[in-house]
């Protein structure tokens, strides 16, 4: 029976077994910030321990750097104290570290792909939840905590209990308008925010194969808030296409040999799975969250849930809550709620090829009155490439502010946040209760277009009304 591609890379990395029972798994690569990694570098001084491995392990900030003026010192102190304290660490330990003054700075998954770090085969940490992302080239990629970020930098290690794994299929083809983000909503939608517990998901299907890279990784980046731990595609020409060149990869022979050993991760023809789900594109629509939970999602052309027609008290206590704190309505379509505020950025969906898509359409068009608009590339090298093309003046023309490189809206650790109870029309991964910075903000998560479609109306909109939108 063969394998897939989780069995191989686990059983590649296993070191032990501990006496627990949990896998000491080695960690081929280690991405660090400046929010998870200060605690983690001071426990190594207490102990006394230098990082094992320094050439696997690569920094950049990203999560508390204000978008608006990156000046030295941020208006912040806690701010510009956190990324004096990793300039600290990296300096003393001799880790790689891609600061705001090296023109490759930016969100930690963003940055690993962009510099050819991410590759297929090996395993992934970082201390941050949507570390999921990198399994789009075809790695076990996965969030830690504080005090294994310690582990790792001890040891290059950390002690884990294997997943189950869980083939989604995506098959046909998706509808114009429909977008990467849309499938991985329909995905939490389906399968529910608890769904994926204790599992990887493995993604396929014609929808994975023919989807670009930047769009893998927006569907990865989500796994965490469908439960997994982390989420993946198999390697193909895409995977080697996107990496080819880039500073981190092998170059000449070492290229090929590359490629060969990629390939080799692809899970088996005859892999078995813990579990199949198999999803025709065709039901997948453009799709918007209405609640608290990445899974409280409703296509566009649906209304908000009604708690009377909840199939238990369970569900119905909990759509009570969401709508109580959304101030939406019950049973109303979801389309044509107000919205104060757009976001396009974050790990999700802060690549080159979002900006491209919502430009191509945003052009001619103006932000509505009464609407905040930021727009927030999630890299250096993506707001270089926007520059050249200018796409960041498409963006300022309609009425969006552009700003520099970070995680910005997507959560509360910089300028970058919700004012009382203003509705946020976001194309990020999380609307819980608070996350954009005020405790009564609330935030609608949807594709970068559909943020546009928002932005220019000033209400949740259908981008494909909005906008001519068709089969390119």
């Amino acid at each position: 029976m063969g394998k897939n591609l989780y069995q191989k890379v686990w059983d590649e990395h296993a070191v032990g077994t501990l006496a627990d029972g949990r896998t000491q798994l080695f960690i081929g690569t280690h991405l660090i910030h400046e929010v998870t990694s200060p605690q983690a570098f001071g426990m190594l001084r207490d102990l006394g321990l230098s990082v094992k491995y320094p050439h696997r392990t690569f920094a950049t900030v990203d999560h508390i750097v204000p978008t608006d003026n990156q000046q030295q010192p941020f208006a912040d102190p806690l701010a510009d104290a956190m990324i004096t304290e990793l300039r600290k660490n990296v300096q003393e330990f001799g880790i790689k570290y891609f600061d705001l003054s090296s023109g490759m700075q930016g969100i930690v998954h963003i940055v690993g792909p962009e510099q050819g770090i991410t590759q297929p085969g090996s395993t992934i940490v970082c201390g941050d939840s949507h570390t999921a992302t990198h399994g789009a080239f075809g790695a076990i990629a996965f969030g830690i905590g504080t005090s294994q970020v310690r582990d790792v930098l001890a040891t290059q290690t950390v002690a884990m209990e294997k997943l189950n794994v869980r083939r989604i299929n995506v098959e046909g083809k998706l509808r114009p308008g429909v977008y990467a983000k849309d499938v991985a909503l329909h995905i939490i939608r389906l399968l529910g925010a608890n769904g994926g517990i204790g599992y990887a998901y493995e993604y396929g299907g014609s929808v994975f194969d023919s989807f670009t890279m930047e769009e893998r990784m927006t569907v990865c980046n989500m796994s965490i808030e469908g439960g997994a731990r982390c989420g993946y595609v198999n390697p193909d020409q895409t995977t080697y296409d996107y990496l080819e060149g880039r500073p981190y990869t092998p170059k000449g022979e070492g290229w090929d040999a590359a490629k060969e050993r990629w390939a080799s991760y692809a899970s088996d023809s005859d892999a078995e799975y813990e579990d199949v789900v198999n999803i025709d594109a065709a039901d997948i629509a453009p799709t918007v969250t209405w609640g608290i939970s990445p899974d409280h999602g409703v296509s566009i052309s649906e209304s908000i849930p009604d708690p009377d027609q909840a199939k238990d008290e369970v569900e119905k206590s909990v759509i009570e809550e969401a709508l109580e704190y959304m101030k939406l309505p019950a049973g109303t379509p979801i389309k044509g709620v107000d919205v104060d505020v757009a976001f396009i950025g974050s790990c999700t969906n802060g690549r080159i090829s979002d900006f491209r898509e919502v430009a191509a359409y945003l052009k001619g068009h103006k932000v509505a009155d009464g609407v905040k608009a930021i727009a927030v590339p999630g890299s250096q090298i993506t707001a270089t490439l926007c520059e050249k093309e200018g796409i960041d003046q498409i963006f300022t023309d309609a009425g969006f502010e552009w700003r520099a490189a970070g995680c910005s809206m997507c959560l509360a650790m910089n300028p970058d946040k919700l004012i009382g109870d203003q509705l946020c029309a976001s194309s990020s991964n999380r609307n819980f209760k608070g996350r954009q910075g005020s405790p009564i903000g609330r935030t609608v998560l949807m594709s970068p277009l559909m943020v546009a479609a928002a932005a220019v109306t000033g209400k949740i909109a259908d981008a494909r009304e909005v906008f001519t939108v068709s089969e390119s």
